[in-house]
Parts: C-alpha cells; structure tokens; sequence
C-alpha cells in the first residue's frame, strides 16, 4: 500500500517440464478502492530463463517505467505449519500518544546471485494499537518457508503498520522451523531485538503441521472401539433399554453411535479390520474389564463391529459392574505403540483413536485421569461418548484431566445432545483428533510423508 518499491510475498508453485516452454505473465495494477483498478505495467518471464540466470533471478523493465523482477526456486519438501504466535511487551515505536500497530513477517535464507539474503514469504495481518498482539493462525507451506529443510535459517520480524507504507521496524530474531516448534513445547519466550537491545518477547502458541498433511502422506488412522456392558445399561431384552435389539432392525442408540462415528473414521484406514471389545460384564462369575467382542480379533469394516456387538449377547455373558476404563486405555495404547512401531519400520505412519461408548461414569475417576496422563504419549486418542440419561458431569471432567507437560487425549460427548443429527455428532466427537495427532507426531519430531501419488 502506498509504495512504489512493493515487495510482494505471495509465492506462486507452478507445474514445470525440462524442455517444455513455460512462460508467466505479470500484471501490476494500482488497487482503486471505488472503480476501475488502473494498470500501472505487464511483463513475461521466461521459467527456462529464470532457471538459468545468476540466483535465478530476472528483471523486466515497464513501458510506464519502473523495474520487475522475479524469482523462481525448485519446490522442495511438502506440507503445511500451522504457526500460531504472540507478542509480550513490545516497545512502542509510534510516539508518546498512540500505540504501534505491529505485524510480522517471515523471510527464508537463499543464495540470490551469488550471496545469501533474507526473502519475505509471508506476511501476517496488523493488529491495531496493542504492544501484547495475538496473530491469527497462518498456515503455511513448509515448501516456501524452508524448502523442506526444517533448521533452515528463518527471520522473524516485526514491524509497526503504517499506511503509508513505511512500515517501522520493531524488532526481529533468527530461528528455524524447528526452533518454533522447540519454542511452542517449552514455552520458552524467543526474545526481539532491535539494534542490539531487547525489545519484547515473541511466544510461539503453536508450531504444528497439518492433520491433512499426514492423512495425504499415507498415515493409517486405526479404530479401536470399546462397549459397556454394564448392569446400569438395563436388560437388553426389554424395550426401551440401551442395549434392545429392535427385531425389525431399527438401531438403539450404541448402534448408532458406531454407525456414525466408525463410518467416518473408517475412511482413514485401508485394512478396515477393527478390534471391539467390551467391559463391565461376567464371564463365568469374574467381572471382565476387557474382553473381545464376537469371534474375531478384530472385525471387518462398520457391519463387522456392529455383528461382533450383537454376538456379544449370544455368549453367555451377565451384565454387571462397575465402569472401569482403565483396562481398555491400556490396552489401546500398548496397541498404538505396536501399530506406530511397526509403521516406522515399513517407513509409514499410524495413529490409533479409542471410541469408548458407555451409559454412565466411571466408578473411579482418578484412576482413569491417571491412566490418561500416564497413555499420553502415544500415538493415541481416547474419545468417550456417553449414551442415556446418567449424570455426566464427572466425565466432562476426563475431558480436561492433562497435567501440565502431558498432552490432553480425552475428548468428552454426550450422545443425547446430538442423537437427531449425526452429523453434528461425528463433528463434536472428532473435532479434537486433527490437533491430538498432528501434536503427536510434531512433539516427537516426526514431520509428514510426501504425498502419496
């Protein structure tokens, strides 16, 4: 905005063949905020040739005067950074009776012409009047930002927006991508400087790369699902009871919920064999914690899990108590673990989400915190519907159990709230999973797997 010397930061990826000619035209406007934009110069570049020049780099002078150049680099890496970050007591560069209205830039290291320099890919948006500013979310492209080298040199700089175009700098640092993501799981401030002094502190929120980046990459989401069986549900040859079978085949609300929630998740995994087990029943007069569900050790797509429910109630079992979770947590997450392992030594990736569907709260809820706590660094994520009309609010608890330095893997949802609309409840019940793995995989710095083609 106002400048005649504009330093755009969109970067553009364009498709190129070696001995196909590739050209790209380059129109300048100036922006007319009410009518016509107004056309300022036009110019084409060759892709062979700025492949070719010295830093890859080529200027075209206008007709109406001025000079426009251009530079083109091989795309290298894939996926995306979400980067989320905050500014703390920022030093005020507009005058004793305003405040700075500060924005951030980020500028990779290349080699342009022969020696290296600082270019700008992204630019976030000002925030007015605030020397502790929260930016947005940006998403980016590990491509641009660093060429899918995560310890590539990045600047971060700040400046205070200025409509004249003359922005003031405020301060900057030096880091890399995985110096933001270091910074998001310590905590630790990275300090500005200006000019040799410390001028505030930059807080990185989040340094994470998209759920959609793994899913693309080939990483296997598995299904566990886990079935109460407890006394509570009431006797499931009676109408009206959670577990009742409907003889002309209309689901109760326990097939529902694996209905909807399964179906979406199974997208995700190729095999679609899942493991069904069941808690809080007898088995020969000993109360089981964790037994299998039908005759198979896993079960084929959302028709299997639901047969494997079903048979559960021609094995003899007697429903009974209490609700006790910790035995499926531990199971599923010694699961994950093996799935994770061996994935990393076929050079793939896995994820594991438990769906555990009960009809009441856990007897113990300390011990199921401390099992989450204790299960949090695997690839896993535990999701709890509650079904019926019980008392809830113990679970929601669950929901926000993580100790600091723990990652939180629970999520929390009560199937009445959503019974009539599945979609909103497979949205409510799976919202949290994208961040739990991408906050997986990002912690132990295992970045996605190129796309798969």
């Amino acid at each position: 905005k106002n400048s005649l010397s504009p330093h755009w930061v969109k970067v553009f990826e364009i498709d190129y063949e070696l001995g196909t000619p590739s050209k790209v035209a380059v129109n300048i406007f100036d922006e007319v905020r009410k009518g016509e934009n107004k056309g300022i110069g036009s110019a084409v570049f060759d892709i062979g040739e700025l492949l070719g020049a010295r830093g890859n780099t080529k200027a075209r002078k206008l007709k109406k005067g001025g000079t426009l150049f251009a530079t083109v680099r091989k795309s290298q890496g894939s996926g995306m950074l979400r980067l989320q970050v905050k500014g703390t007591k920022l030093k005020n560069v507009e005058g004793m009776f305003s405040k700075s209205d500060p924005f951030f830039e980020l500028s990779r290291k290349v080699d342009a012409a022969g020696s290296l320099t600082w270019d700008n890919v992204y630019r976030s948006k000002d925030i007015h009047n605030n020397l502790n500013p929260e930016w947005e979310t940006a998403i980016i492209s590990l491509s641009t930002l660093c060429g899918g080298n995560l310890d590539l040199p990045i600047l971060l700089s700040v400046f205070d927006h200025e409509s004249s175009g003359k922005h003031k700098p405020m301060g900057q640092l030096e880091t890399s991508v995985n110096g933001l993501k270091q910074a998001a799981e310590t905590r630790n401030s990275l300090q500005l400087q200006r000019k040799g002094k410390d001028v505030g502190a930059i807080t990185v929120v989040k340094a994470e790369a998209n759920f959609v980046d793994y899913v693309s990459g080939g990483c296997e989401i598995n299904v566990v699902v886990a079935i109460d069986f407890t006394g509570s549900n009431g006797d499931p040859r009676k109408p009206g009871t959670l577990h009742y079978l409907h003889p002309d085949g209309r689901k109760n609300d326990y097939e529902k919920a694996i209905s909807a929630i399964v179906g979406i998740l199974s997208k995700y995994d190729s095999d679609q064999k899942f493991p069904v087990v069941g808690f809080g029943a007898k088995y020969g007069g000993v109360v089981r914690h964790c037994f299998q569900c039908g005759p198979h050790e896993e079960s084929h797509g959302v028709a299997g899990v639901l047969d494997a429910y079903k048979q559960v109630f021609k094995s003899g079992l007697v429903m009974s108590g209490p609700t006790v979770f910790t035995e499926v947590i531990e199971t599923a997450a010694a699961r994950a673990m093996s799935s994770q392992s061996e994935a990393q030594r076929k050079g793939q990736q896995s994820y594991t989400v438990l769906l555990i569907l009960t009809d009441g709260a856990v007897s113990d809820v300390q011990a199921t915190a401390h099992s989450l706590n204790q299960v949090s660094h695997a690839p896993l994520s535990v999701v709890i519907v509650g079904l019926g009309d019980a008392d809830f609010s113990s679970m929601q608890f669950l929901d926000d159990s993580s100790k600091p330095g723990k990652r939180d893997i629970a999520q929390f949802v009560q199937f009445n709230r959503h019974a009539s609309n599945s979609v909103a409840l497979t949205s409510e019940t799976l919202h949290e999973i994208p961040e739990q793995l991408t906050g997986y995989f990002s912690s132990n710095g295992i970045s996605p797997l190129p796309p798969i083609q």
